[in-house]
């Protein structure tokens, strides 16, 4: 496949294979996981990765939104069910409900108007009710949920209570303990009324990545698997918590993602020169440098100038200068042979050595989330073993 972008995007189908096989032997017996591809599957490509997904068995996948919802519906395969935990505007829940879509129901409005859809176009709407447990964010209050409970119960022909959920205010964060307790304490109750109510939703789901390993009893019925399918851990304090409890001292998962580039050219600079824009890098000795076309319009933190670090040749090589919109320069004096069209790993291993994106993220001041799904939609894709 030729290449015409100034970058690309390796996937690991043995890594995801590997990874999906790993989470699924923590999760309890029974529970289902569904696959979060919000945010372009964090990076990953959406396209590319559900397929992949759904060969390593995975068969349910969480959208934020409609659009997001599509792009999924389109790339399933019939067995598999779609979604949608945030937007979607009253006028596509006609779309939705034809197609099978899921979608998260949290006020009025959308409760309402997915009765009279349901009705107009006589099918059911599966609809997931959730409730407001101390994020406040998204969900019903309490005082809400008496109503929303007799007009489930008025309506059970027009609306499947498929889930009932809530989400938690960081669960990858102990400073956040106390809140995640009250949360689910509050969701406990909620469960209560739901079945004093003489409902019985199909499932009941409140679990994130980290909450699902923190907080195994909250599994429940299905477990929503974001950041951590994809070979990443919430953050350091879950990795370090799961790894003590495991007694293992290595991250179990593994990256599906590589970043990669090529050498557009190289030069010499002498002593006393400044390299690109401004007056940020000056050339204390005479020094020879690559010049690499990826900037901050593709995904490459302007945070990262004169401290960036890439692989070329095996070696560790430092950004100099400032990241622009469209290139970086690196030092390369110290290599030998350095030519036009020489790979240029962004994110990932080359040789021996690994520029992991946890290590990109704290030169950019990024968090993982940011940095994976910052990364271009156009660029392409590629899936490898």
């Amino acid at each position: 496949m030729k290449i015409y972008h100034t970058s690309y995007l390796e996937i690991s189908k043995s890594a995801l294979e590997h990874n999906i096989q790993y989470l699924k032997n923590f999760i309890n017996d029974g529970v289902q996981i569904s696959s979060v591809v919000k945010g372009n599957a964090y990076g990953h490509g959406l396209e590319v990765f559900v397929p992949l997904a759904e060969n390593c068995g995975i068969n349910h996948f969480s959208v934020f939104s409609a659009d997001e919802a599509l792009r999924v519906h389109n790339s399933i395969s019939e067995n598999s069910t779609v979604m949608i935990m945030g937007l979607i505007n009253n006028e596509k829940l006609e779309w939705a409900i034809e197609n099978n879509i899921e979608f998260y129901v949290f006020e009025p409005d959308r409760l309402e108007k997915a009765l009279e859809a349901a009705k107009r176009i006589g099918k059911i709407a599966k609809i997931h009710i959730e409730v407001e447990t101390g994020m406040n964010r998204t969900g019903f209050a309490m005082n809400q949920l008496p109503a929303v409970f007799q007009l489930l119960k008025n309506n059970s022909s027009h609306l499947c209570f498929k889930g009932l959920c809530t989400h938690f205010a960081g669960a990858e964060n102990i400073a956040n303990y106390y809140r995640i307790k009250k949360q689910q304490e509050v969701f406990r109750k909620v469960i209560k009324k739901v079945a004093a109510a003489g409902l019985n939703p199909e499932q009941k789901h409140t679990a994130c990545s980290a909450a699902a390993l923190r907080y195994p009893k909250f599994q429940m019925d299905m477990v929503r698997l974001g950041i951590i399918q994809y070979g990443f851990f919430p953050n350091k304090e879950i990795l370090i918590e799961y790894l003590t409890k495991k007694k293992e001292n290595k991250n179990p998962l593994q990256r599906l993602i590589t970043w990669k580039s090529r050498v557009m050219d190289v030069k010499k600079v002498k002593t006393g020169e400044f390299v690109g824009y401004g007056t940020s890098y000056l050339a204390n000795s005479d020094i020879k440098i690559a010049i690499i076309p990826v900037g901050y319009a593709h995904g490459f933190s302007r945070n990262l100038s004169n401290q960036g670090i890439v692989l070329i040749n095996g070696q560790r090589v430092s950004v100099v200068g400032t990241v622009s919109m469209n290139m970086i320069t690196v030092d390369v004096t110290y290599i030998n042979s350095v030519e036009k069209g020489d790979e240029v790993v962004l994110v990932g291993k080359q040789g021996d050595l690994e520029i992991s994106v946890s290590s990109f993220s704290e030169f950019s001041e990024q968090v993982n989330y940011e940095l994976l799904t910052r990364l271009p939609e156009n660029l392409p894709r590629l899936v490898v073993d």
